[in-house]
């Protein structure tokens, strides 16, 4: 099993940052990915942004290109998404989320993911 636990949200300004972080433990491996959704209200989850294990590739929804940048600290156990340039619309839940493989894709659909963080909310005043 692994765990993670998300952090980092809170209330700010539209045009302002945040940086969400999401620590993992328990039986992680470098054969995994990681990534962040978000869930607005009344809507589905959606993809966001996903890393890989080692960090060094990543791939994000075209919504969010060139405001977030989402990367993992091997020594640390934890990914990062920093949000710049914030709108009223990234207002939502945002959940980190971890899938073990090998294949060397990217995975954008929430069920494809083995586990899950409780959830951070992020709101954006306008």
């Amino acid at each position: 099993q692994v765990q993670l636990v998300e952090s980092g949200g809170g209330l700010v300004q539209a045009g302002g940052s945040l940086r969400l972080s999401c620590t993992a433990s328990g039986r992680t491996s470098d054969y995994m990915v990681m990534g962040w959704f978000r869930q607005r209200r009344g809507m589905e989850r959606e993809f966001v942004a996903v890393v890989t294990w080692s960090g060094s590739r990543s791939y994000y929804t075209d919504s969010v290109k060139g405001r977030f940048t989402i990367s993992r600290d091997s020594a640390e156990n934890t990914m990062y998404l920093q949000m710049t340039f914030l709108k009223p619309e990234d207002t939502a839940v945002y959940y980190c989320a971890a899938k073990e493989t090998s294949s060397g894709l990217f995975y954008i659909k929430a069920g494809s993911y083995n586990y899950w963080g409780q959830g951070t909310q992020v709101t954006v005043s306008s």
